[in-house]
């Protein structure tokens, strides 16, 4: 595998999270709240082990967001987005009344957000030239 960071990489980052976040929610009845929520889902052995992994999952994903992005780059990330949806919905290219588009929207942005908090240390070391160390071994 390569060094460094590049644009494939951040896909893959992207297809994780989003591989994530549709595995867990999304607006069809394929997902794992749809699964079990349903009257026919009884709580057994891979019910749990699908989310248990689905929890690991968020855990890694928040964990790598919050320490590389911060409140306030996901904040900032958030509300480039929620501007990005004003101007569709103001541009007419997205209605409000669309709640399943919007869905769809929101959970995109949901994974994008994730895998660029994923990416955001190789992303800021790329723009800045500075390297972020959380451990260091005497």
């Amino acid at each position: 595998m390569a060094k460094g960071f590049t644009v494939g990489s951040f896909f893959a980052r992207w297809l994780f999270a989003a591989v994530l976040v549709f595995g867990t929610y999304n607006p069809t009845d394929y997902s794992y709240i749809d699964w079990i929520l349903a009257e026919s889902t009884a709580f057994e052995p891979i019910v749990a082990i699908v989310g248990i992994v689905l929890l690991i999952g968020w855990i890694v994903f928040l964990r790598a967001t919050f320490m590389s992005m911060g409140w306030l780059g996901i904040s900032l990330g958030a509300a480039l987005f929620g501007c990005i949806i004003w101007l569709f919905v103001d541009l007419g290219w997205l209605s409000l009344d669309a709640t399943g588009a919007i869905s769809w929207i929101v959970l995109i942005i949901l994974s994008l957000i994730l895998a660029t908090g994923m990416s955001w240390s190789h992303i800021r070391r790329r723009m800045s030239g500075q390297f972020d160390v959380d451990e260091v071994d005497d």
